[in-house]
This record gives C-alpha cells, structure tokens and sequence, in this order.
C-alpha cells in the first residue's frame, strides 16, 4: 500500500494544523510541552504513525528526543543523537532536509536506534528547525508503517512549521536561561547574606567573650578599689570614678556592636518574640503586637527584623503617631510583617520628609533588605492619613 503525501493538499487542513502550532507557541515557555503538543498536531493533521521533536542540547554536539507521540513519548528525555550519525544526525549536520521512501538500510546516513524501533517504518520525512533570530535549535520527523511518497511541497510544509517552532524555542531557551542565571543570583545573595551573619555571628561573639568579659571584670575591681578608697583617698577615687564612667561608656559601646552586628534577641527568643521585644522597647508610642511564630532562614529573619527596627523607628522620628501595629503572618508562600501607624503620613509620590532624595524614612535600605533575600517592600502612606510598611518575603 503506497500513500502520497502529507495529506494536506485541503487548505483548510493546512491552515487548521498552522493554527493549532501557533496555538501551541503561544500556550507558555516550556520547552517539554510544546514539543509535545506539535509533535502530537503534526502527526494527527498528517496521519503520519509516528512523529518526532529532536532538540539540539546545550553542548551542540548531540540532539534530545523533546516531543514525541505515544508509544515514545515515554522516551523523551533518554534518546539523544549524536550530530552527524544516523539521518537525523545528517539532517543537523548539513541543515537540509532528507526523503527516505522506503528502504531505509540500503541509505548510507541511516542507522538503527533500537529505541526508536525504526525497522517499524517504512518511510520517512526530516526537515532541521531553524529560524532567522535563533538559527538551528533540532530537527522535526515524520514516519509511517507504510510506504508514503512525501512531496517537495510535503518537505516545504514541515519546514514551515519547523521554522515556527524553532523560533519558540529558541524563546524558550532563553527564558529558560533566563530563569536559571535569576536562581543562580537568588542563591548567590542568599550566600552572601549567610556568609555575612556568620561572620557578624562570630564577630558578635568575640566582642562578647573577650573585650566585653574583660570590661566587666575591669569594672568589678574599679568598683570595689572605688568604694575602699573612698574615705581616705579623695584625688584616687575621683579618677577611679571617672575610670568606672569610662568603662560603662565602653561596655555600652561593646553591646550596641553586638546589637548592630546580629541582635542576640534573635538567637536567644526566635523571631516573633524577638519582634514583640522590640516593639516594647519603644517607648515613645504604643505599639501593639500580633505576631505568629514561624521557621525561616536566619538571613530572612534578619532582614525582616531590620526592616521592622528601622519602620519603629521612623514613627519615632518623623510620624507623629499615637498608636503603631507591627504584624507578622504567613500569607501562602510568603511572610508578611507590617507595620501600621496612625501618624501625619505622606505623599508617597514625593519625597518624604526630612529627605529631598526620595529615600527618607531609610525606605531604600528597607526595600533593599527585602530584594536581597527574593522579597519585596510595598509602602502605603497618605497626608494626615498614617502609614503602613508591608514587607513580603518568601517563606522557605
């Protein structure tokens, strides 16, 4: 039984299958799924028995098997054809397409992949995909049990549709690369960040149990030398005094190092009661907690503690508020910490005040902390109406 053709001579077919491509581009950037709904469109429209979507690998040097109808569909992922054996890999090699009727072993390019069970099929029909902005990306075939005369305008056909498809997947690529260098730099800010608290970890812990242990002891003997002299060595308790002052100012200093370096509250009580610590330490306004306890990575908990630090202390300073709410929630994939007040606000498209710069209220440093560990800062704020901090980060 001999067949002619694609079996496409109906335009209305032809323009029918051209749809369904396009349909198929424009469904998304996965690479996977379309090559699996073109081979599937091309072989329905065609009544060709097998069709399949070799896709040129990142090396260059062999083809994938991408797309493919059943029963092969099982083997996409695990064939891979070298570039320059077998038909395929001639049609990669050369860019031109290759008509094999029927005889395929008696064809010197041809060779046998027994995954691809080709002594299965008579004929068969091989076009590159190719297109002006993303050159070759693979190569597209048909097969059929029986034997099938494909035309010059058959090979024209498939190379139309090839040419369609090589240039979204090319898109694809891209987006594909694209995506993966975005996660290469997320995980790279997330070893900075990691590699920057424990470095602030051990520094805090330096400064803890050795200049700040030596300071206490130093301030042990000052006060006792201070109080057995006092009543008969007036000039050596002055400056034994003055020494003790001293020492409190440095002691003082040693803390807020520690504090600025990694706020022990955090290692000490986790970071929804590290929030509700802070939020008691001000003094200036009320600020009322709702917080729930959660499980995130230290880098994330510290720039969601830094950003809730810095947004108290702006009411502080610039909103004349009466009354502030500082909430921390799980929201889907994200956790949200907001803070709300009840102060003068501002215009949010103008520079806040006490800055000209547009970066008043340390917002810049806030919604930096939130882009470095994949979040965001979100600021809403209206004259004589408050304003509310919203910052969303990823949960895990």
């Amino acid at each position: 039984m001999t067949g002619h053709g694609l079996g496409l001579a109906d335009p209305k077919r032809e323009n029918a299958l051209l749809v369904g491509i396009i349909e198929a581009i424009s469904a998304g950037p996965e690479l996977g799924p379309l090559a699996a709904n073109v081979a599937g469109l091309i072989s329905e429209a065609t009544a060709t028995d097998v069709c399949f979507v070799h896709v040129l690998d990142d090396t260059g040097e062999s083809l994938v098997l991408t797309g493919a109808t059943p029963p092969f569909d099982r083997e996409v992922g695990r064939i891979r054809l070298p570039i320059g054996e077998g038909v395929s890999g001639w049609v990669a090699s050369h860019r031109e397409p290759v008509v094999i009727t029927d005889h395929k072993e008696d064809d010197p390019r041809y060779r046998y992949f027994p995954q691809l069970r080709g002594r299965d099929y008579t004929s068969m029909l091989s076009v590159p995909m190719a297109s002006s902005p993303g050159g070759f990306v693979g190569i597209l075939n048909v097969h059929t049990r029986d034997r099938r005369a494909f035309t010059d305008r058959d090979v024209r056909l498939l190379t139309s549709i090839g040419s369609l498809v090589a240039g979204a997947m090319h898109q694809a690529r891209l987006h594909r690369r694209l995506a993966a260098r975005e996660r290469a730099l997320e995980r790279f800010a997330e070893q900075i960040i990691a590699a920057q608290e424990v470095e602030r970890r051990r520094l805090a812990s330096d400064i803890h149990d050795g200049i700040a242990q030596r300071l206490f002891s130093l301030r042990f003997h000052l006060d006792a030398a201070a109080d057995a002299l006092a009543d008969d060595a007036d000039f050596t308790a002055e400056q034994l005094v003055h020494a003790r002052r001293l020492t409190g100012l440095t002691l003082d200093e040693a803390r807020a190092a520690i504090n600025d370096l990694r706020p022990p509250v955090l290692d000490d009580l986790g970071l929804a009661d590290a929030l509700t610590s802070l939020a008691r330490s001000i003094a200036a306004v009320e600020v009322t907690v709702d917080v729930e306890e959660c499980s995130l990575p230290d880098h994330v908990e510290i720039a969601l503690y830094r950003i809730a630090q810095e947004a108290l202390q702006n009411v502080v300073k610039h909103a004349r508020a009466t009354q502030v709410r500082l909430e921390l929630h799980a929201d889907g994939a994200e956790m949200s910490l907001r803070v709300f007040d009840d102060g003068c606000g501002f215009d949010t498209g103008a520079a806040p005040p006490g800055n000209q710069n547009g970066n008043g209220y340390g917002m810049g440093s806030m919604a930096e902390r939130a882009e470095l560990v994949g979040g965001r800062l979100e600021v809403w704020s209206h004259p004589d109406h408050g304003t509310t901090v919203i910052a969303k980060v990823p949960s895990r």
